[in-house]
């Protein structure tokens, strides 16, 4: 598994991907303009449809509780499948 990946000229690093899941089509088929100001996006498969999700460090100007990286494990545990595919990408600044 490569530890990158390139999404609309971002790079980001594999953090987490559950299931072997993180594939670069069904993310470019759902990625728009709204996920770049977040430094994470989370993805997770249900009923073989991707769904993503943005979530920001504290220090992110556009930080707020509901999109908090400290809550990605209760936002899979709770509003995932359970042990469903899901993988996490971390923006990799330059």
């Amino acid at each position: 598994m490569k530890n990158t990946i390139k999404i609309k000229e971002i790079e980001y690093k594999i953090i987490e991907d559950y299931g072997d899941c993180v594939n670069l089509t069904d993310i470019d088929n759902l990625y728009t303009s709204y996920f770049e100001p977040y430094d994470y996006i989370c993805g997770d498969y249900s009923y073989d449809k991707l769904r993503l999700k943005g979530f920001n460090d504290k220090s992110n100007d556009n930080f707020n509780e509901i999109n908090d990286i400290g809550s990605y494990d209760k936002y899979i545990k709770e509003f995932c499948s359970y042990k469903g595919k899901h993988f996490l990408l971390k923006k990799i600044k330059k």
